[in-house]
């Protein structure tokens, strides 16, 4: 970790359009809890709907794409990559930070928000709050790190990962059952239905396969980037 690159990042990023983006997707899941609440929708089966279809099915890895995206892809874009670039500062290092402050992002714009609204729902019934509030944050974790690898290898990250987010994981997903066997969301589902005791949830991918597929993924995707970051040269090219 780098402090002073994690800093600029921070400022960077919450300084500029991506706040409005960050905030407004939980605001929404929130609303709509209270919405639902307010009108007797305060049971588990529609807690667990909204939590899988919204908070962790669209929310999460639409902020994912923003925030592991956002930390560096527009400093590659505009050219402050090269100021950076031209410290003293491993780019392991570099990638490392970016990626830490991605997932704190999503820990308190996914994660947190998850857990507010499942709490409004049912408040700590079977433990669905909690479950889906770890689900958030472990699938969130290798959303910020694949992200943050298609912000260093591509100019064209934010199509690619919405293509990913919302047509394989979202549509393919939801179509073709092999599919969710390769989704970050549904890992993370995997660790909310291990958390949460609710009889209204039940993972589609084992526990088994899901922790080792994250760890695999963010781990690989992390050091790829950092790899990849020792390729970049100073005039901008990779």
């Amino acid at each position: 970790m780098n402090t002073v690159v994690a800093g600029i990042t921070y400022r960077a990023l919450l300084g500029r359009r991506r706040i409005i983006l960050l905030l407004l997707l939980p605001l929404g899941l929130i609303a709509l809890a209270v919405l639902l609440r307010f009108f007797g929708g305060n049971d588990q089966p529609t807690a667990v709907g909204l939590m899988q279809s919204f908070a962790i099915g669209t929310m999460l890895p639409l902020l994912g794409l923003i925030a592991g995206t956002g930390v560096i892809a527009p400093e590659i874009d505009d050219g402050t990559i090269i100021h950076l670039m031209s410290k003293p500062i491993s780019r392991p290092v570099i990638a490392l930070t970016k990626f830490v402050v991605a997932v704190t992002l999503l820990a308190v714009f996914a994660a947190l928000p998850t857990y507010v609204a499942a709490w409004l729902l049912v408040g700590n019934e079977d433990r669905i709050a909690a479950g889906f509030a770890a689900g958030s944050l472990a699938a969130g974790i290798a959303y910020a790190a694949v992200f943050l690898l298609l912000g260093v290898v591509t100019r064209h990250a934010v199509t690619i990962g919405i293509i990913y987010a919302l047509v394989w994981e979202s549509l393919v997903g939801n179509l073709l059952a092999g599919a969710r066997t390769y989704s970050i969301q549904r890992w993370g589902q995997s660790i909310a239905d291990q958390i949460s005791t609710s009889a209204f949830f039940e993972a589609d991918v084992s526990l088994s396969f899901a922790v080792p597929a994250l760890l695999i993924v963010t781990v690989a995707a992390v050091l790829w980037a950092g790899h990849r970051l020792r390729a970049f040269s100073l005039t901008g090219d990779e």
